[in-house]
Formats: structure tokens, sequence, C-alpha cells
């Protein structure tokens, strides 16, 4: 292993040899059969545990497993997948930093994995917090799967420390043409329906730098990304974390993380759409360096993803009914049917249910619905603001 390798080994996805040895283990596994038979339905009992032991590449992996399962999530839990902006992609000749809104633990790179490989381009490595990795057996199949590994809860010191590390693997990785990379544009999850870059992220992302201001960003070519479910994954998870942290710290029940993961995967989404945005141009990361201090540049920076995350979020009529519902108007009545009305606020109702009843029921409700609405007054902003 050479040194480069050697610096990055506690966060980089697993090499080839590492891979086969980690999904060995993972055939073993006592639920692998469980999942094989319902993920691979018309395979054999035992396809995905012969599959996991004959691999011998994380290529091989990803057609082999991860593309059937993939495919699996959106014949039955999406109605529609759609995605556009590729030839945003394909119009550059070097690897790429997606920056995407942050929806679903698993599905968000997932499918954005799955368009690159339905357009022929390479698969890119996934930043994943480290407090997912809830079990080896996690671990082992997301860092076979290209994961590089956030590291979370950690102190401030130690957190500047690997924020350089991570920083300077990004830049390496992508300048140096090894891999594109995808990047959730805050840490953890939207859990309000408001998608914001965090500018501590920028900030990380230029530790690494060691040219100009503008020749640092511009190096990472940057492409923000944006994906929008007509059903919002672990919409009600999000809606009862933000109950209960209002008025306490929420602390996450063993393996809430998982669950959340198996719940965003096999939920029903309805219409998912991914938009893949035009990348940061020069003049618009120029024009952030003229700026007096760098917090100012960071926020002129931030201010450029965002728009085109807001710009490229579709909108579904669950947005447009969470936003009248939420604010008990009749403002987009006419992007609805009475029908469809009925049917989300019975949806809203059930979703509700789930929920411990010691909550408090009409807070809960707000919370939910303007998870849905907040899209479309993110919209208005936009146009209220001329950008």
């Amino acid at each position: 292993m050479s040194e480069d390798s050697k610096e990055f080994e506690s966060i980089s996805p697993y090499t080839d040899e590492e891979a086969i040895e980690a999904l060995g283990k993972v055939a073993d596994h006592r639920m692998v059969p469980a999942i094989s038979k319902y993920l691979f339905p018309d395979e054999d009992p035992d396809f995905l545990k012969n599959a996991l032991k004959s691999i011998r590449s994380i290529d091989e992996f990803q057609l082999i497993v991860m593309s059937k399962a993939i495919r699996w999530a959106i014949d039955t839990t999406i109605h529609n997948f759609s995605y556009n902006g590729v030839s945003n992609l394909t119009g550059l000749d070097t690897k790429f930093l997606m920056m995407s809104n942050h929806r679903d633990i698993i599905l968000d790179p997932a499918l954005t994995q799955y368009v690159l490989y339905q357009n022929g381009l390479a698969l890119s490595q996934i930043a994943v917090g480290s407090n997912l990795l809830s079990s080896k057996t996690v671990e082992y199949l997301l860092r076979s799967n290209r994961m590089i590994k956030v590291i979370r809860g950690i102190s401030a010191r130690e957190l500047y420390l690997f924020s350089g590390m991570l920083s300077k693997y990004i830049r390496k990785t992508i300048v140096g043409g090894e891999s594109s990379i995808w990047l959730a544009q805050r840490q953890g999850r939207t859990k309000n329906g408001v998608d914001t870059t965090e500018q501590g992220l920028l900030k990380m992302l230029d530790m690494s730098g060691s040219k100009s201001f503008t020749e640092n960003f511009m190096e990472l070519h940057i492409v923000p990304l944006s994906i929008s479910y007509e059903y919002e994954p672990c919409d009600i998870l999000k809606a009862r974390e933000i109950l209960i942290s209002r008025t306490q710290k929420y602390v996450k029940g063993e393996n809430e993380d998982l669950h959340s993961i198996l719940v965003g995967i096999t939920q029903k989404k309805g219409n998912v759409h991914l938009n893949i945005g035009e990348p940061l141009r020069e003049e618009e990361v120029e024009d952030a360096s003229f700026c007096d201090n760098k917090n100012d540049r960071y926020q002129a920076i931030r201010h450029a993803v965002d728009k085109r995350v807001i710009e490229g979020y579709k909108l579904w009529n669950t947005n447009y009914m969470g936003y009248d519902l939420a604010n008990r108007s009749y403002k987009y009545a006419d992007r609805y049917t009475p029908e469809e009305l009925e049917a989300f606020t019975e949806y809203t109702e059930h979703q509700l249910d789930q929920a411990e009843p010691t909550l408090n029921r009409e807070d809960l409700r707000d919370i939910f619905l303007r998870i849905y609405g907040n899209p479309v007054a993110t919209k208005e902003g936009l146009k209220q603001d001329g950008l």
C-alpha cells in the first residue's frame, strides 16, 4: 500500500481485494436468504449468497447486485422515476463533485448512480456519515459500494483534523481523475423540506486548496443536484423528530438509522425526479472571490448552489396540497383536484397515527404538512428575491 493510500485508509472506499473479503463475510449473514427472496423473487433463494461469494470486484458487485436492488426499488416503490440534465455531466471532460439535496439516506445517491449507469458514465464515490455504520455488516456493504466514510460525533479538534483529511481526499480524487464524488449539501437529511447548503461544508472543501479561491473551487467542478419525491421518504419520522427536538435534545433509538434506511427504501414514494443542474460557472466563483472576507465568499458560493437546487426541485401536487393545508389557503387549488386533496388528507392522518399518541397531534400535523409545503415556499422566496 502506498503512503498516499495509507493516509486515507480509514475513510476511503474498499479496494477490490478488501471488498471481496468483506462481501464474503456478508454472504454468511443469517438475513441474506430472506433479503434475497425479497429483492430477487424470481431467482434461486441462494442467489444473493452465491453472488456475494463469487464477486471479484466492486464493479461486479454494483452490476450484479446493486443495480438489481435499485431497479427493484424503482419498480416496486416508485410510480415513475424521471431525470434530466445529463448533458451537464457528459459535457464535462473531467471528474466532478455532485452536491445534492438530501431527502433519503440511501436512495438519493443510489438513484444518482442509477442515472450515471444508464447513461454510460462511471459510477461515483459516495460520502456517507459514519453514524450509519451501525454494524460491521452495514460497513462491509457500504464501503464495498464506493463509500467515503464521513466521521461524525467527534470533538472540535478531531473534527478540524478530519475535515482537513476529507477535503484533501476529495480534491485528490477529483483533480487526479480517479472518481467523481456524490456529497450531500448538508450534514444529515433535510427534515423540514427546506434545502440549504451548509457553509461549513464549503469551508471544508476549501481547506485543501493551494491556489486562488476561484481555482480551488473551479477544479472541483461542482454540479448541484435536486431530487424530488412526491411522497417524502420517512415523512412521519422526520416530523416526529422535529417536534420532539423543540422541547428536548433528540436522542436516536438503537438501530434508528437502520430503521430509517429500510423505511426509506420500502415506503411508497409516488413519482420521483432527479434534476442535474448546471455546474458552477467560473464567473460566479470569481464574483464570490471579490467579497471582502471568506465568510462572505462562502455565502456567495452557497447561494449559487442553493439557487440551482431550488430551481431544479420539481413540485408535485403533494407539495401544493401541503402548502395550502398548512397555511389554510386555496392559493394553489388549481394544481390538484378535490379527490386528490381528500386522498392526501387521509394519507396525512394515517401517517400521523404511526407516531406515539402522547405527541401533540395538531403540532405534529402542522410540521408534517410543512415538510411537503416548504419547497413551494422556498421557490416563492426565490422569485421574490429576484434570483
